[in-house]
């Protein structure tokens, strides 16, 4: 069987679409890692991890990502939060 032009157009979509996914996950474990280093409310950092937990479970569940895209997506994130901050002086 051949693979048509419009098989390929669907293809790189569904790409473009799991590029979509992730860098909204990447949004909501930004969001996560500032509410917890900003020192929010509890109630919004709760929130915050909710919705990265709850999305990063829909993600799995679905098959749109694996275990270890996932973990590597989130490792990169937080090594990319942590060279970002800036360096807390100790007196």
């Amino acid at each position: 069987m051949a693979i048509t032009r419009s098989d390929q157009r669907r293809g790189k979509r569904a790409n473009m679409d799991n590029d979509g996914l992730k860098a909204t996950l990447r949004d909501l474990l930004r969001d996560v890692l500032h509410a917890r280093f900003e020192g929010v409310a509890y109630a919004k950092l709760a929130r915050a991890h909710g919705y990265a937990d709850g999305y990063m479970r829909a993600l799995l569940d679905s098959g749109l990502i694996t275990k270890e895209e996932l973990l590597e997506l989130v490792g990169a994130e937080r090594r990319k939060f942590v060279n970002e901050a800036p360096a807390v002086h100790a007196a």
